[in-house]
């Protein structure tokens, strides 16, 4: 699958997988910036996509930046719909009690393409029955 994008900046990096069996591909920031502290900040990565119809696109955080720097995606997974075609975005969230300064081109998250399920929902008075009793966390301890 192609996804149209347009560089809103001439240096701009395009996203990319790092190796063939990526599931996901890196979102390289066009800008030096810091995360204060306990922060959210929205990133623009400094282009749009044109995403086919069917599919979205989901921003997710990297493991790596979440371990070593404690910095992740605060609504995880980010969603970019087919019909959005202003400039994508990313909203970081420092957990930390430390400024975390990111070069121009770091990679600060990864994103990748899903289908849509189309669904639609049906009222009905009742719902088929299970073992699983308790309901929110009543499966775990």
């Amino acid at each position: 699958m192609k996804i149209k994008i347009k560089k809103l900046y001439e240096d701009v990096i395009i996203p990319k997988k790092m190796t063939d069996g990526s599931a996901a591909f890196d979102l390289h920031i066009p800008m030096s910036i810091i995360v204060p502290p306990r922060t959210p900040m929205v990133i623009y990565m400094g282009f749009a996509v044109e995403i086919e119809p069917g599919y979205c696109m989901k921003i997710l955080p990297r493991s790596s930046l979440a371990l070593k720097k404690s910095i992740t995606v605060l609504n995880a997974p980010g969603l970019i719909d087919e019909d959005y075609r202003d400039p994508v975005g990313v909203i970081l969230y420092n957990h930390s009690d430390k400024m975390v300064a990111f070069d121009k081109g770091d990679r600060v998250a990864q994103g990748r393409i899903e289908k849509n399920i189309e669904v639609e929902f049906e009222e009905v008075e009742e719902l088929s029955e299970t073992d699983r009793k308790g309901g929110f966390g009543s499966t775990g301890k």
